[in-house]
């Protein structure tokens, strides 16, 4: 193809002026931080406070080949922490307590069931059903919820 079909020859291609060298460094401004220094290099490293294992057996060399007792391993190792003793209402660790209601039965219910199970016109204005057990399935998180109390203990 020559010039005069238009194709081809007459494409950009950059002057040797006009491209820039790959620093591998971001300019400041192209880069997602601002910690007030303009310059990349200058951000420095900050070493750790203390150095990693220094005091450890195994550092050098001949500590390695030479290899650790039993006791020595024994004695860097750190027991575990006990959980606290709980007060037995649900034993959360870590929380400004638990409620403490008695509105709610210590034994779970089963399926529960109305009187009339069902088959007639409802003739109790209170909501009222029966225990008959649990099901051979598995309960909803719903169902696992609702416990039995004697009308006795509530408050009220």
């Amino acid at each position: 193809m020559n010039s005069s079909d238009g194709w081809g020859d007459d494409v950009y291609q950059p002057d040797q002026d006009d491209q820039r060298e790959d620093t591998g460094l971001l300019d400041a401004e192209d880069t997602l931080e601002n910690d007030g220094v303009d310059d990349p290099l200058d951000r420095g490293w900050s070493p750790p406070e203390r150095p990693w294992a220094v005091e450890h057996l195994g550092v050098t060399a001949a500590e390695r080949q030479r290899g650790e007792t039993l006791d020595q391993r024994l004695s860097e190792e750190l027991p575990e922490a006990a959980a606290p003793d709980g007060d037995g209402l649900g034993d959360c660790d870590g929380t400004d307590g638990e409620l403490l209601d008695n509105e709610v039965g210590a034994a779970r219910s089963g399926r529960l069931v109305a009187p009339d199970e069902g088959a007639h016109e409802d003739e109790e204005e209170a909501l009222v059903a029966m225990d008959v057990g649990i099901d051979g399935a598995a309960a909803s998180a719903e169902e696992a919820a609702v416990h039995i109390v004697d009308e006795d203990t509530l408050s009220g």
